[in-house]
């Protein structure tokens, strides 16, 4: 049975008015999910469009998930709130819509949080509401040319997410007169008793502070200054977190911001800043200053993942303290051509959920990334790969590299060029991921990768940088139908990238060349489906 959503009321592009009562969506979903280059793993929308992970909170068991999503089409349109949630991070349940674009705009980018002592007023400090905080879209001011057609409002629910209110004084921070003025991210601050909200605002963040999520006063900018930063494009989907270092009782705040353009392989990319917060300032952290203001052009920044296809990425709120874990998900895929990739009933996934980790190094603080702990549930039989002694090509047998989980030790001679993992299929495609010991540089090569052509940004070859000891590299590799996320010696480095083979890749194979290789252990598990 074909998959469906019914909308019992279809919007246009224009915009519906308040007083009209919001349509429900019956989502009828096929459990397969088996359309060419539909990931097994990863979230997808049932159909349609679909980008930004939005109003990201756990609360009474549920993960949830919302997302930036247009029902009526599989490209970029007026903004709703998608809805799914989770008991794991791993298998979902899609619900209804949460949010729909009303008489103040489209539904954008924001955030949600847990009311614990109802400083709002919308609930009680029994039943806390839920309230989510998201940008509102004025389409017509913005064809108009003003500057004033972003602003935030906030919804409130009383019954789990499932189910929501607009509030009727929205919206809660009007437009100052910035042209890009979006993207809230709320969270409570114990120290001040206090809500800070972290708000992109053109080329820089903006922070504000509110004691009851309704009223907001504006307290600092951060970013501003050349160099500080990648500055190759409008800054978005900022995050402000605290971290403890490992190994050490300290702790630093770490901010996530997104760019497009701008990234460190071209369009779509996160960069993030490390320092310290004293509930109205961000300060960057002097360790970190030379580092990041080097490029005098402003280039250079910190960056969460190196691939090309994981943008927009924040944290879920309100994790329990118990857990302790900055748990973190990004959209896998890139501006550049996210509108034009060749699927048809649904557009874009989400990347596996991560959490986040923040480690001293020479350099000054480095956030590193590894997959939850929640994705071994997936795991089918685990397979060995015996160690190969020096190869030129070893051939990884008894798994099926289009669903599969990877770790792979590696070392090589000196004077080795490449090493690296080559998956392929019977139509002649190819995905290359691997490492280049002169350049030091982890690479991930999709130009042979099947489909190429819809985009001139598409193909090409992405490099992170990366150092390594005693030329020994550990490679944790999700594979995942259409996507390959690579964790690097524990995380230190990440990539992330999409690619559309005209057949699911069939083959796994390691290879060399410059010099000899070997792989000293390695192990994979076929991953299951999550629906």
């Amino acid at each position: 049975m074909l998959n469906k959503i019914f909308l019992s009321t279809l919007l246009a592009v224009g915009l519906v008015s308040c007083s009209t009562p919001e349509p429900r969506t019956e989502v009828v979903i096929d459990q397969k999910y088996q359309e060419p280059h539909r990931p097994q793993y990863h979230f997808t929308p049932d159909s349609m469009w679909m980008n930004d992970p939005n109003g990201m909170v756990y609360y009474d068991g549920e993960y949830h998930l919302f997302y930036q999503f247009y029902p009526d089409s599989n490209v970029w349109g007026p903004m709703h709130w998608g809805h799914a949630v989770s008991e794991d991070m791993v298998h979902w349940e899609h619900l209804p819509i949460g949010l729909y674009p009303d008489s103040l705009g489209y539904i954008f980018s924001g955030s949600a949080v847990i009311d614990h002592q109802n400083t709002s007023g919308l609930g009680t400090e029994a039943d806390p509401p839920m309230i989510a905080i998201f940008t509102h879209h004025e389409p017509v001011g913005a064809a108009s040319g003003t500057h004033t057609f972003q602003y935030q409002s906030i919804a409130y629910s009383l019954d789990k997410g499932r189910s929501w209110t607009k509030y009727e004084g929205n919206p809660v921070l009007p437009n100052p007169g910035i042209h890009d003025f979006r993207d809230p991210k709320v969270f409570w601050y114990d120290e001040g008793q206090q809500w800070v909200m972290i708000l992109a605002a053109a080329d820089r963040i903006r922070l504000y502070t509110s004691p009851n999520l309704l009223d907001w006063t504006f307290t600092s900018e951060f970013g501003g200054e050349k160099g500080l930063g990648g500055h190759g494009g409008v800054w978005e989907c900022p995050d402000l977190f605290e971290l403890p270092v490992e190994g050490s009782d300290e702790s630093r705040w770490v901010m996530l911001v997104s760019i497009n353009p701008g990234g460190p392989n071209g369009g779509s990319a996160t960069q993030y800043f490390v320092g310290d917060f004293d509930g109205e300032r961000f300060t960057l952290d002097p360790s970190i200053v030379d580092d990041v203001m080097a490029d005098e052009e402003g280039e250079r920044a910190l960056w969460i993942d190196f691939g090309t296809d994981n943008y927009a990425g924040v944290t879920w709120s309100n994790i329990p303290a118990e857990d302790g874990r900055r748990l973190f998900i990004g959209w896998m895929s890139n501006w550049q051509y996210a509108t034009v990739v060749p699927t048809e009933r649904w557009r874009s996934a989400m990347t596996v959920p991560r959490s986040l980790h923040l480690v001293s190094t020479g350099s000054g603080y480095r956030v590193e990334s590894q997959p939850v702990e929640e994705l071994h549930d997936l795991r089918g039989e685990k397979v060995s790969f015996e160690a190969s002694g020096a190869f030129v090509a070893y051939e990884l047998e008894g798994i099926d590299p289009g669903q599969v989980e990877l770790e792979l030790a590696l070392t090589w001679s000196e004077g080795t060029e490449t090493v690296a993992l080559k998956l392929s299929n019977e139509a002649g495609d190819s995905l290359v991921i691997g490492y280049h010991p002169n350049e030091g540089e982890l690479f991930i090569d999709r130009r042979g990768a099947g489909l190429i052509d819809f985009n001139e940004h598409f193909a090409g070859i992405h490099t992170a940088p990366l150092q390594v000891e005693e030329n020994e590299l550990e490679l944790h590799l999700f594979l995942d139908v259409s996507s390959v996320e690579v964790f690097a010696n524990g995380g230190e480095r990440v990539m992330t990238d999409i690619f559309f083979p005209r057949e699911r890749m069939s083959k796994a194979e390691l290879f060399s060349q410059g010099g000899g290789a070997e792989l000293i252990e390695g192990f994979g598990w076929q991953m299951g489906q999550i629906w």
